[in-house]
């Protein structure tokens, strides 16, 4: 398999899925709350407005973990919709128990990989925004080719935001990255910046955007002073 993945057909995963534990409550939040709030994978287009009922600003995450910043993005910000992956089930289940106990209806999940929901289901020019908070680092050097962002994806990725329209008035849709891995961010900025789609919104990195919180782990390891890199690119 090539060093590079091709994101056409096959590719290198980016995730490992593990057997993590599911407590009852989250696999209870899987069985009763993922028919409501959750889109079956398909190898076929998906109507963004018709999933969540509304045309609005479409806001994709790819990863979310166990979903809290997702649920305190999504609850401060009504007027947009979330589009949210992940695999595993654990976190899965806790974003959904969070979406019925904070009542958010602007959120959808899809339980799968982020590259085939991009490839198969997400049309060009669809999303406003894009989210990829803390990607695996996979930091050991003979596993840097499992990283996602790298620029067979950004080049995916980036045919999904909408362009800005100068006319309209409209600024194209933003990709923000977020990761504590300093070497991560020196990969991610340059895929980004060789992308001719794209440009940076700063210098190299941008300062935290608001509407991003601090997990209670980026706390801590600020707490004992490691660093975090944040990234925002438009597309043009």
């Amino acid at each position: 398999m090539p060093d590079t993945p091709d994101f056409s057909k096959r590719h290198i995963r980016s995730y490992v899925l593990r057997q993590g534990r599911v407590s009852p409550a989250q696999q209870r939040a899987v069985e009763m709350l993922l028919p409501r709030f959750g889109i079956p994978y398909a190898a076929q287009p998906l109507d963004l407005d018709q999933a969540f009922g509304r045309a609005a600003p479409k806001i994709l995450e790819i990863g979310f973990g166990m979903g809290d910043s997702t649920a305190t993005i999504a609850l401060a910000h009504p007027e947009n919709d979330y589009l949210a992956l992940e695999v595993h089930t654990p976190g899965v289940g806790n974003l959904l128990k969070l979406i019925d106990l904070q009542q958010i209806p602007n959120i959808r999940i899809i339980q799968h990989d982020a590259v085939e929901v991009l490839r198969d289901m997400l049309g060009d020019e669809s999303l406003d925004g894009v989210h990829i908070f803390f990607p695996d680092p996979w930091h050991k050097a003979r596993h840097n080719k499992r990283r996602l962002i790298q620029a067979p994806f950004v080049a995916q990725l980036v045919q999904k935001l909408k362009p800005a329209c100068p006319e309209l008035g409209r600024r194209g849709g933003y990709l923000h990255v977020a990761t504590d891995w300093q070497d991560y961010a020196e990969q991610v900025l340059r895929a980004l910046s060789e992308e001719p789609l794209l440009e940076n919104t700063a210098a190299d990195y941008a300062p935290r955007p608001a509407y991003r919180p601090l997990t209670k782990f980026e706390k801590r390891g600020i707490n004992l002073g490691h660093g975090v890199w944040d990234l925002v690119f438009k597309r043009k």
